[in-house]
């Protein structure tokens, strides 16, 4: 069975909902969705997901959505990789050139959003540049 065909239901969620960005791709045998949304919807989307494969035991899909709304330039965001620096980039691309990086856990200050995907940030040390949106989370 096709990924796609598997997790036809998630996508159509994603779709209905309105995530913004939304990109769905298959390569070596992982599915990758990504895209950006509300807490909620994105909430709702992992939970379909859970449903489709409990556990997430099949390790076939990659569910890369972001929750943008709500947050607004000033606000305070925590570098949320899962062990490394986060790049900070001259421009919102992974080819633009590393000007800094911040470390795991970090708080950062959001500047502007240049996409859902991608979001200028300053770090306390003055350090700024674009940071991929996946790995900040607002603080509450």
């Amino acid at each position: 069975m096709a990924l796609q065909e598997k997790y036809k239901e998630l996508i159509d969620a994603a779709n209905t909902a309105g995530v913004s960005d939304l990109n769905v791709r298959e390569q070596d045998g992982v599915l990758y969705i990504d895209g950006a949304t509300t807490g909620t919807v994105k909430q709702q989307l992992w939970d379909t997901y859970e449903r489709l494969d409990p556990n997430y035991a099949s390790g076939d899909l990659v569910m890369n959505i972001n929750s943008v709304a709500g947050v607004t330039e000033g606000a305070k965001l925590k570098v949320t990789t899962n062990s490394s620096n986060l790049n900070i980039r001259k421009g919102p691309s992974t080819n633009d050139e590393i000007v800094g990086k911040a470390a795991r856990n970090e708080v950062v200050t959001l500047v502007s959003k240049a996409s859902d995907q991608w979001w200028l940030i300053r770090t306390d040390q003055g350090e700024e540049g674009y940071s991929f949106t996946q790995y900040l989370t607002p603080l509450a």
